[in-house]
């Protein structure tokens, strides 16, 4: 996670997100090729029918999830035993979970798919669909929820650089090459079967690494920034002592409440009023 990747990363972004923004039909002539493949029944974009294809999408996108399920084990692990040593690093575990969650999940599931109306390949009306096509800068589409831009499929696969990036030195070019390898065929699937236009995958890509290397930065590298694995750890033991001093405290008023005050308890109010007159 050095500052060459960052560099290749924008410069990625600004040469296509230029070059399709001004000539966006390029990301039709792209998909043209996939949505040409018909099947028996006349369905175009056939190889999303396609089982063998179908089969390998699945289990590259399972790889992601597979690879954070150490962290998030790790994570409730400590929650039920505060007290206990983190199975793995608890820099590495709050590393993976957060680029997990800000990545494929807020960014790219809640804050893009959801709100940028970019209709799919499938969609639109140059390959058979009814909702008009739009450059990928353009939020204003048809498509109500769910939408083409950006891939999150794409992103989950892109997310593996963040687990590459805490393999040993001598493994980390590796791990990196396997990561880029697996979005990089992601991506192929997910143009082949009209779900996504070219930058939809290219920018999935970019936004996913782009995130990564902030929050490997903000906990790894900048000493303004970076903290422990024991840092993190007394953070989560004195956030699991509140909670419990908490739950606890709820569940004693709780227990006063359903049980109400004994006959004659000086600390009731009520009894105070009725001894006083007031009644």
């Amino acid at each position: 996670m050095n500052r060459t990747g960052l560099t290749i990363a924008l410069g990625l972004a600004v040469v296509f997100g230029l070059l399709f923004g001004l000539y966006p039909q390029l990301d039709l002539d792209i998909a043209r090729p996939f949505h040409a493949v018909v099947d028996a029944n006349h369905n175009v974009f056939a190889w999303r029918l396609s089982t063998p294809l179908m089969i390998v999408h699945n289990i590259a996108l399972r790889g992601g999830f597979l690879l954070v399920a150490p962290a998030v084990v790790a994570l409730i692990g400590k929650l039920i035993l505060p007290r206990r040593k983190m199975l793995i690093s608890a820099r590495a575990t709050m590393f993976l979970i957060l680029t997990m969650a800000l990545g494929p999940g807020l960014l790219v599931n809640v804050a893009l798919k959801d709100h940028w109306g970019r209709p799919r390949p499938i969609d639109v009306t140059q390959f058979g669909g009814e909702q008009h096509f739009v450059a990928w800068w353009d939020p204003r589409g048809d498509c109500p929820a769910n939408c083409s831009f950006v891939s999150g499929d794409v992103a989950t696969t892109a997310w593996t650089l963040a687990p590459a990036a805490l393999v040993p030195p001598q493994w980390r070019a590796l791990a990196y090459g396997g990561a880029l390898a697996l979005t990089v065929g992601m991506a192929v699937i997910r143009m082949m079967a009209g779900g996504h236009f070219f930058t939809d995958t290219l920018f999935a890509g970019v936004f996913t690494f782009l995130l990564v290397w902030l929050m490997h930065g903000l906990i790894y590298r900048w000493p303004r920034t970076r903290v422990s694995d024991r840092q993190i750890e007394r953070a989560l033991e004195r956030c699991m002592s509140v909670c419990r001093f908490g739950a606890t405290w709820l569940g004693h008023r709780a227990a006063d409440e359903i049980a109400g005050p004994a006959d004659g308890d000086e600390t009731d109010p009520h009894v105070k009023r009725r001894r006083r007159g007031w009644w």
